[in-house]
């Protein structure tokens, strides 16, 4: 990855709030959108962008598609992640999105920590994630 990748991506406020609420762990595009209040083709957008540029990696578990930083980021963007974290508790929006982030219940929604077994009802997914 080249540093004009990495600098395009980082030119983007939504995608700076998604890198902010990604480096506190991994996220499902329901919890992106939830706490950012954008719409999820936006939210999408932007994490395919970035995905297609490296600076984070998803995986699929069940229906959802689970979004992270790499666990060894490209330099340039560790170096830009240390920038967002200052600001993120200086600036209002970075405020608010990590007091959301708080209050969203992440550990028992679309990443459980045991996987579920699938019920026969027709709206189970095996977990609580409302998307």
């Amino acid at each position: 990855m080249d540093c004009v990748a990495v600098y395009k991506c980082l030119c983007d406020s939504v995608r700076l709030r998604i890198l902010n609420l990604l480096s506190r762990g991994p996220l499902c595009v329901c919890h992106v959108q939830q706490i950012l209040d954008e719409p999820q083709p936006k939210i999408s957008k932007q994490l395919a962008f970035m995905k297609r540029n490296g600076l984070i990696e998803s995986t699929r578990h069940m229906n959802w598609t689970i979004y992270r930083i790499p666990e060894q980021p490209n330099p340039l963007l560790a170096e830009n992640l240390k920038c967002l974290q200052e600001l993120a508790f200086q600036d209002r929006v970075y405020k608010k999105d990590l007091k959301r982030f708080e209050k969203t219940d992440t550990a028992a929604a679309c990443i459980p920590a045991v996987p579920q077994p699938r019920s026969t009802s027709s709206n189970s997914s095996g977990s609580a994630c409302s998307c």
